[in-house]
């Protein structure tokens, strides 16, 4: 066995582990109800899925002899960019009281809330 014959190999099991992923991700999308609920499946799920595809495409493209460092740079926009926007639709869904209202945390009254401690009002 070559390495190109390997790597063609490792791209095909690469491609069933993220369209496996991409599978459950989109499930979840469709079968949760909540707004807060649907956040985990695209942004985890499919975060990994899509990183697998890209990673089969980086194999497929080593085991061609046509390297390229475009999916590398497409899978650090993707795992930067994905947590933050979660994080931004999570925080609006909590501010405009569309959810179920998270449980207050111990002595801290501005976590996670636009609320201005009691020093910056005095």
């Amino acid at each position: 066995m070559t390495l190109s014959t390997i790597a063609t190999f490792a791209a095909a099991i690469s491609l069933l582990i993220g369209a496996v992923f991409v599978l459950v991700g989109a499930i979840g999308l469709l079968k949760f109800n909540d707004p807060m609920t649907r956040l985990h499946a695209p942004t985890k799920v499919g975060t990994l899925g899509i990183g697998m595809l890209l990673l089969a495409s980086i194999l497929y493209a080593l085991a061609q002899g046509d390297p390229s460092l475009h999916e590398l740079l497409i899978m650090a926009f993707l795992f930067v960019t994905a947590p933050v926007s979660a994080n931004f639709i999570a925080k609006v869904t909590i501010h405009r009281g569309t959810c179920e209202t998270p449980p207050s945390p111990p002595k801290d009254s501005t976590w996670s809330t636009l609320n201005a401690p009691d020093d910056a009002q005095g």
